[in-house]
C-alpha cells in the first residue's frame, strides 16, 4: 500500500494545526479546552521559574519543533536553550511537557515519546488532566527512565545548569479548588 508523504515545505502551506511524523500529516484537535490550557500555562510557569535567570533558555507553548524535513511536532510546552526567537524550534529541547487529551493519548504516549527519546530530550512530562497527575521521565543512557507519578509532590530538576523545583500541588491547586466547588454546586 502506498502512503503519500510530505515534507516541511508542504507543511508550511497548510491551514490549521498539524503535526508531521515521518512525512505523514496528522491533524491536531480543535483548540484545547480550558483545563488543558490551564495546565499548559501552569507547567510553563513552573519551568520559567527554573530558567528565568538564563538568558539563553526560553519556555515556549505550542511552538513547531522541526525534528527533520519530514517530522514536525507541536509540543504543548518546551524549554529550549540557545534558541533563535525569530524562528521555530530546530535544536532539541531540553524539556517537554505534553498535556494528554483523549484524542492524542496514543500519539503522545507512544509515537512522540519515542521521537523525544531518540532526539535526546532530557526531561519529558506527561500531564493527565482527567486524573490530575504528571508522569515524569528523564533520559538516562539514551532511554527514558520513569522518575515517578506526581500529584501533590515536588520534584527537583536541573535544566542546563539551573536547578529548581516543580511543585505539582501548585500546578493542580486552582483546578482542585474549582472541582471541589463544582461538586457542591
Amino acid at each position: 500500500m502506498y502512503i503519500e508523504t510530505y515534507t516541511y515545505e508542504d507543511y508550511k502551506k497548510w491551514e490549521g494545526d498539524w503535526e508531521l511524523i515521518e512525512g505523514v500529516p496528522l491533524a491536531m484537535a480543535p483548540s484545547p479546552v480550558g483545563i488543558h490550557q490551564l495546565l499548559s500555562f501552569g507547567i510553563a510557569k513552573l519551568f520559567e521559574e527554573i530558567v528565568e535567570e538564563c538568558d539563553e533558555c526560553f519556555v515556549l507553548i505550542e511552538e513547531d519543533y522541526i525534528v527533520d524535513e519530514e517530522t514536525i511536532l507541536k509540543p504543548d510546552v518546551a524549554v529550549v536553550c540557545n534558541y533563535d526567537i525569530y524562528s521555530y524550534i530546530k535544536n532539541t529541547p531540553n524539556t517537554i511537557a505534553e498535556v494528554i487529551s483523549p484524542s492524542t493519548i496514543k500519539r503522545d504516549e507512544h509515537i512522540k515519546f519515542e521521537i523525544y527519546e531518540k532526539e535526546g530530550v532530557e526531561w519529558l512530562f506527561l500531564v493527565y488532566p482527567n486524573i490530575l497527575k504528571v508522569k515524569a521521565y528523564r533520559l538516562i543512557d539514551g532511554k527514558y527512565k520513569k522518575i515517578g507519578d506526581f500529584t501533590d509532590e515536588k520534584l527537583k530538576i536541573k535544566i542546563e545548569e539551573y536547578e529548581g523545583e516543580l511543585d505539582f500541588e501548585k500546578l493542580f491547586r486552582k483546578i482542585k479548588k474549582y472541582l471541589k466547588r463544582k461538586k457542591w454546586d
